[in-house]
């Protein structure tokens, strides 16, 4: 008979509530009442922290969907290729979040964890939700290379020693994301770190990042790999040994599903945000202008609601997490011309001026006086620093006359 699984979720030590997987296709999320009523509560979410509008009437009654998780959860898990390896693991439909959240919910991104939960334990308002379904014990998959992350790309949480890379398995937490090469376009690792570095040199604040051989890598599954040498490695800044550091995406934030991370928000969302909640609101929004920038001048055309996020390193108040997935996209999409969301009413890059983040900062209840001059100062160093070096950075040579090109045909206010 297939009936409910429960699973219990913490946060720190601290038990957030249970998630129930029903028997009729439910998902559902209760919070217990201790985490709910104590306003020095971890943050699970930006939306249930108690600075936030509506925080507790959203806690006080459970969070009901149908197959996949509620979004606050749904994102913690991967998408694409890495969605597709698992569920084929579990044997289970790519849909069924509640399998895949009960077989990674040890080694999640961010603080939270999912184990099975007695269905003792369960409140009694749960278990008249749940009618006739009876609670079961989870007895999740087995398998030790059981971790998430979220994002398209094949990627693996590794445990580095002595310049070797090994998946991180049983309890063990990894301290490195490492990104194999793709096998649908060509020296992406190289790009990468070749993008993140330049835009380190503006400012852009980024985790250590190396160029790893292949031969680097310990007990990676059975996986297709083209003939190239190098994965690109990123230190995982929700890690410090064996401490959890909690975060969350922006989809997560704004309560999106990972298919609406292009469509569904805009820049000026993400800076009145961290403007309004942040801990450090003023850096944050400036740091915030800094990547847009960034990102148009390093013709990245990614930076959608899933590669934005927040961090919680005092287990309280966001703050903005470092940069990471800042790739060259216009050197394997022919002819891209766009942000992934709107940025001051354009969402493109050869369209926008000072007066387009004029216009966002307007809009996201920023002062402008504060982002001008953050602006001013990326256009000297890019203008000063990237033309050489972009010279000496391993980035494919197709790839960089690719972004040299793109250089040339910006606004006088961004041309380099």
């Amino acid at each position: 008979m297939n009936e409910a699984r429960v699973l219990a979720l913490s946060l720190h030590g601290r038990l957030v509530g249970y998630l129930v997987g029903a028997r009729d296709g439910r998902n559902i999320l209760t919070f217990d009442a201790g985490f709910r009523d104590d306003p020095l509560r971890p943050t699970f979410s930006l939306i249930t922290s108690p600075a936030f509008p509506n925080a507790q009437p959203l806690l006080s009654k459970p969070w009901v969907t149908r197959q996949r998780l509620h979004p606050v959860l749904s994102n913690l898990l991967p998408e694409g290729a890495l969605r597709a390896f698992i569920a084929q693991s579990l044997k289970v439909h790519e849909n069924n979040e509640f399998e895949m959240m009960a077989y990674l919910g040890a080694d999640l991104p961010g603080a939270l964890v999912a184990e099975p939960a007695h269905p003792d334990d369960l409140p009694p308002g749960l278990k008249s939700e749940l009618g006739k379904v009876a609670p079961l014990t989870l007895v999740p998959g087995k398998g030790e290379k059981k971790f998430s992350l979220a994002g398209v790309q094949m990627k693996f949480s590794m445990k580095e020693r002595d310049g070797r890379f090994n998946v991180a398995v049983g309890d063990e937490l990894g301290d490195w994301i490492i990104k194999t090469p793709s096998t649908a376009h060509r020296r992406v690792p190289e790009n990468e770190y070749s993008a993140m570095m330049l835009a380190a040199m503006v400012g852009v604040e980024i985790p250590d990042i190396r160029l790893v051989s292949l031969d680097k890598l310990g007990n990676l599954p059975d996986i297709n790999l083209p003939d190239e040498e190098l994965a690109f490695a990123i230190r995982r800044f929700d890690r410090d040994g064996a401490e959890r550091i909690h975060m969350e995406d922006f989809a997560q934030v704004l309560v999106k599903y990972a298919h609406e991370k292009y469509q569904s928000a805009n820049y000026e969302q993400i800076g009145r945000i961290l403007y309004q909640y942040s801990g450090q609101a003023l850096t944050d929004v400036q740091q915030l202008a800094r990547r847009l920038l960034s990102n148009a001048l390093l013709a990245n055309g990614d930076a959608h609601l899933k590669n934005w996020s927040l961090l919680y390193q005092d287990r309280l108040t966001p703050t903005l997490a470092p940069a990471y997935d800042i790739v060259t996209t216009r050197a394997y999409i022919a002819n891209e011309r766009e942000f992934a969301l709107n940025l001051g009413r354009t969402k493109s890059w050869y369209e926008l001026t000072l007066a387009h983040f004029q216009a966002w900062a307007s809009k996201a209840d920023v002062p402008w006086r504060a982002i001008r001059p953050v602006l001013l100062d990326v256009m000297e160093k890019a203008r000063t620093l990237w033309p050489a070096a972009l010279d000496d950075l391993p980035m494919d040579e197709g790839h960089k006359k690719t972004l040299r090109a793109h250089w040339r045909a910006l606004q006088d206010d961004f041309r380099l």
